[in-house]
């Protein structure tokens, strides 16, 4: 489907140099001479590499839509992870660079995740939008600072270092947003 150069938004897949693309970032430029553009960060969704590229509203580009499906992270062995289709119960097999060595860290076992795939090829997984994970080191609250709204830095038990409200204690489990890895509150459970 054919869209206007700058309808681009992060997120959105373009067909760009034969090859597809993942928009990152975008900028909105409007220079004091000549058009305005919009200056967009791409990634590469099969070789990694990274493209910044200028469109203009006049260019059109291919947007290309992903088949999205439904599936079950069943187990990590080495760098290689297992899926398995909710439906059929076909296993797929996806690489940590294919995935993306950010996202990799929020697998758990049994989490639902969608497969995006472009022609039967898998090209990278969605995640859920929080995952909930616990809190094995929390740095002691430093006495005077309950008056302004402070974080303390905490590790998860998947590895990642994250800031926290300074009443979250060590064993406390708490929701992780997996867009950027911030917190977003603790565990109802």
């Amino acid at each position: 489907m054919k869209i206007n150069g700058n309808a681009i938004r992060p997120g959105m897949v373009i067909e760009h140099q034969d090859r597809l693309w993942r928009a990152v970032r975008i900028q909105h430029t409007q220079p004091g001479k000549g058009g305005a553009y919009l200056q967009v960060e791409l990634k590469d969704l099969r070789g990694g590499t990274k493209l910044n590229e200028r469109f203009r509203s006049s260019e059109t580009v291919e947007r290309v839509r992903l088949e999205q499906k439904a599936y079950q992270f069943l187990y990590a062995d080495g760098d290689m992870y297992t899926f398995m289709d909710n439906e059929t119960y076909e296993q797929v097999t996806m690489d940590a660079d294919t995935i993306g060595e950010d996202q990799v860290a929020y697998l758990q076992d049994g989490m639902e995740v969608k497969i995006e795939s472009y022609e039967g090829d898998p090209l990278g997984i969605q995640l859920p939008d929080s995952v909930t994970l616990e809190v094995t080191e929390a740095d002691a609250v430093v006495k005077g600072q309950t008056a302004s709204s402070s974080y303390k830095p905490a590790l998860l038990e998947n590895g990642l270092r994250v800031l926290v409200p300074p009443h979250i204690e060590a064993g406390t489990r708490v929701v992780i947003s997996t867009a950027d890895g911030t917190y977003v509150e603790r565990a109802k459970d």
